[in-house]
């Protein structure tokens, strides 16, 4: 029984690299995402010069929404990482 709590106490995390690449992959997601929303808003303004206000308005909610992704990734891959 002694060892099999020996054992318990030196467990490496052998996922810290794979979580480091698993975030990686998941940063693509809003970054074509940012890429994306405001490309069409600059395509909006160029179409209709007077709308740029509300587009601009509506860009910068999309983009807080796209970003929580990639934080809750971030958040994910510490969580992923840590030891324990």
């Amino acid at each position: 029984m002694s060892n099999a709590l020996v054992l318990a106490q030196q467990t490496i995390n052998t996922n810290q690299g794979l979580s480091a690449i698993g975030y990686g992959l998941a940063a693509i997601g809003p970054g074509i995402g940012v890429g994306l929303i405001f490309a069409a808003v600059i395509n909006g303004s160029a179409r209709q010069p007077e709308a740029q206000s509300r587009l601009m308005t509506i860009a910068w909610t999309t983009f807080a929404i796209v970003e929580v992704l990639a934080i809750l990734g971030f958040v994910l891959y510490f969580l992923a990482s840590s030891p324990g």
